[in-house]
This record gives C-alpha cells, sequence and structure tokens, in this order.
C-alpha cells in the first residue's frame, strides 16, 4: 500500500489555466516522484488528491 505523502512543505503551483480572480484554480506539485498531488487553491489546507505520475500524464495528454 502506497503512502500518502507529507504535504506541509510542498511547492505549489497554479494552471495556466487558471483565471486571474483566484479563483477555480488547480494546483499541483512537482516535489514528489511517483506522484502528483492536486488541489483546489480556494481551499489550500483542505484535501488534495495524491495520483500515480503515469495517470496524471495520461489526463493532462488527453486534455491537450
Amino acid at each position: 500500500m502506497r503512502q500518502t505523502p507529507e504535504l506541509s512543505s510542498a511547492r505549489w503551483r497554479r494552471s495556466s489555466y487558471s483565471n486571474t480572480n483566484g479563483g477555480e484554480c488547480v494546483e499541483i506539485t512537482d516535489d514528489f516522484p511517483g506522484v502528483v498531488p492536486v488541489r483546489d487553491s480556494k481551499t489550500p489546507h483542505g484535501p488534495a488528491l495524491v495520483v500515480p505520475a503515469a495517470s496524471w500524464t495520461a489526463f493532462v495528454t488527453a486534455l491537450r
């Protein structure tokens, strides 16, 4: 079983497609090999989804 990484010191970045008003933003961090944590910027202390890096790459590729 894979453990959830400790995200308190993660360096989050926003999607380049997020609006400039601070809403509707997705943030990710590249700090963790093999997984991509994803969160909603409106709730930075809320939960984050942690997905396998290969799944995130497939998701982003499909969006393009």
